[in-house]
């Protein structure tokens, strides 16, 4: 996927790991300038070193903590003063394992604020500005958790339903404008993601149901260049999906509840 000009931007949030990493280091090589954003300075730092000798793009890092108010302010400020917007991915994010009533109510609603609040300010900031260019696209990094209800996983997939719901309203709203939405909705990744929060899980489930974080983004961008509004990257994901809410849970509990 190539910019549409020499000077094109993409800011991705959850940049110092993961999938944000990947599209950065994807689209840094497809020639964009990025500008990063995520909690932990020194990742992002090595990040935009890394980017920036191979591949002579300006990179911009953006320290922020997108559950506190003033840090979102900060960056959605920021992101409507960029001329040259061609890319938002929201894909800031974390999970939690657990019964509901049992949980950290703060954690809980620090993921509303992370998964919901920040991806609509940071949407909201940058939509005018590619509207007015009559091109640009959005990235909202859902979840395939996200068309499932998952005792033990309640907020995160809730979260994530949201997101798949607001990217396809969006793509709606922005017919015939040029600019795309895109809901991502990964299963099992190779992540950090999946390393922190689960308890032997990559042994547990059956190798068809990974991939690796630079498969999706390749997947998301060819979703995206289709005009793909919702994007399930990977053959078992899409045949999980396929059968359905209640049989997807029953495969996918198994593994992640115990």
């Amino acid at each position: 996927m190539r910019p549409d000009s020499e000077f094109a931007v993409a800011l991705i949030t959850g940049a110092s790991s993961g999938i944000g990493a990947a599209f950065a280091r994807k689209l840094a090589a497809s020639g964009y300038d990025l500008a990063l954003v995520a909690r932990r300075a020194d990742r992002l730092a090595a990040l935009a070193q890394e980017l920036q000798q191979a591949h002579a793009v300006h990179v911009e890092v953006m320290p922020a903590d997108l559950t506190d108010a003033n840090d979102l302010a900060d960056v959605a400020g920021r992101l409507a003063e960029l001329p040259a917007l061609a890319l938002l991915i929201n894909n800031a994010g974390f999970g939690g394992e657990g019964r509901f009533a049992q949980s950290d109510i703060c954690l809980q609603l620090d993921m509303i604020r992370l998964h919901v609040a920040a991806s609509v300010s940071l949407t909201h900031a940058a939509l005018p500005s590619m509207i007015a260019r009559g091109c640009g696209s959005v990235i909202n990094v859902a979840s395939l958790a996200g068309f499932v209800a998952l005792p033990g996983a309640a907020n995160y997939g809730a979260t994530k339903a949201y997101l798949i719901a607001f990217s396809r309203a969006l793509q709606l709203e922005l017919i015939r404008t040029g600019v795309r939405v895109q809901a991502l909705c990964p299963g099992f990744i190779h992540t950090e993601f999946h390393a922190r929060g689960s308890d032997g899980l990559a042994a547990r489930l059956p190798k068809f149901m990974w991939m690796s974080a630079e498969a999706v983004v390749e997947a998301s961008l060819r979703g995206l260049a289709r005009g793909q509004a919702v994007c399930i990257p990977g053959w078992g994901n899409r045949i999980l999906k396929l059968l359905g809410s209640n049989r997807l849970a029953e495969l996918i509990l198994p593994y992640i509840i115990r």
